[in-house]
Protein backbone atom coordinates (compact mmCIF):
# COMPACT_ATOMS: atom_id res chain seq x y z
CA UNK A 1 0.00 0.00 0.00
CA UNK A 2 1.55 3.21 -1.06
CA UNK A 3 2.03 5.93 1.79
CA UNK A 4 -0.96 8.26 0.11
CA UNK A 5 -3.14 6.06 -0.27
CA UNK A 6 -2.50 4.99 3.81
CA UNK A 7 -3.81 8.09 4.68
CA UNK A 8 -7.05 7.53 3.13
CA UNK A 9 -7.60 4.47 5.24
CA UNK A 10 -9.33 4.23 8.07
CA UNK A 11 -6.78 4.49 10.98
CA UNK A 12 -9.11 3.43 14.02
CA UNK A 13 -8.39 0.23 15.26
CA UNK A 14 -5.03 -0.38 13.80
CA UNK A 15 -1.66 -0.39 15.84
CA UNK A 16 0.62 2.79 16.23
CA UNK A 17 3.53 3.70 17.96
CA UNK A 18 4.63 7.58 18.85
CA UNK A 19 7.90 8.12 17.56
CA UNK A 20 8.14 12.29 18.90
CA UNK A 21 8.76 13.32 22.14
CA UNK A 22 7.24 14.40 24.50
CA UNK A 23 4.55 11.49 23.23
CA UNK A 24 7.22 8.91 22.13
CA UNK A 25 6.73 5.63 23.86
CA UNK A 26 3.15 5.38 23.73
CA UNK A 27 2.12 2.62 21.72
CA UNK A 28 -1.24 0.61 21.52
CA UNK A 29 -4.54 0.90 19.52
CA UNK A 30 -6.24 3.66 17.56
CA UNK A 31 -9.88 3.38 19.39
CA UNK A 32 -10.74 7.07 18.29
CA UNK A 33 -9.53 10.16 15.93
CA UNK A 34 -10.61 13.97 15.54
CA UNK A 35 -8.90 16.16 13.36
CA UNK A 36 -6.17 17.17 15.57
CA UNK A 37 -5.97 14.01 17.99
CA UNK A 38 -5.72 9.72 18.16
CA UNK A 39 -6.95 8.36 20.98
CA UNK A 40 -4.25 5.39 21.61
CA UNK A 41 -5.88 2.46 24.06
CA UNK A 42 -2.54 0.98 25.79
CA UNK A 43 -2.56 -1.51 28.63
CA UNK A 44 -5.81 -0.73 29.77
CA UNK A 45 -5.18 3.38 29.52
CA UNK A 46 -6.66 5.65 26.89
CA UNK A 47 -3.99 8.77 25.78
CA UNK A 48 -5.25 11.24 23.52
CA UNK A 49 -2.36 12.45 21.28
CA UNK A 50 -1.71 15.53 19.17
CA UNK A 51 -1.43 14.75 15.23
CA UNK A 52 0.39 18.53 14.72
CA UNK A 53 3.81 18.21 16.31
CA UNK A 54 4.12 14.05 15.86
CA UNK A 55 4.92 11.30 13.78
CA UNK A 56 2.89 7.96 13.90
CA UNK A 57 4.51 4.80 13.15
CA UNK A 58 1.59 2.92 11.75
CA UNK A 59 0.78 -1.16 12.05
CA UNK A 60 -0.56 -2.71 8.85
CA UNK A 61 -0.86 -5.19 6.20
CA UNK A 62 2.24 -6.38 7.56
CA UNK A 63 4.17 -3.55 7.04
CA UNK A 64 5.39 -0.24 9.37
CA UNK A 65 4.34 3.21 7.68
CA UNK A 66 5.69 6.31 9.79
CA UNK A 67 3.62 9.44 8.35
CA UNK A 68 3.43 13.05 10.46
CA UNK A 69 -0.14 13.90 12.25
CA UNK A 70 0.74 17.49 10.21
CA UNK A 71 -0.05 15.43 7.02
CA UNK A 72 -3.45 13.72 8.19
CA UNK A 73 -5.02 16.71 9.84
CA UNK A 74 -8.62 15.82 8.85
CA UNK A 75 -12.28 14.72 10.27
CA UNK A 76 -11.23 10.69 9.93
CA UNK A 77 -14.61 11.04 7.41
CA UNK A 78 -13.24 13.95 5.48
CA UNK A 79 -9.21 12.73 5.38
CA UNK A 80 -10.65 9.99 2.99
CA UNK A 81 -11.94 12.62 -0.05
CA UNK A 82 -9.05 15.30 1.03
CA UNK A 83 -5.73 12.99 0.68
CA UNK A 84 -4.37 12.85 -2.31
Amino acid sequence: MRDNLFARTELIGLDVEVLSEPFSGISGKVVDETKNTFTIESAGTERMVPKPGNVFRFACEGRTIDIRGSEILHRPEDRIKKVR
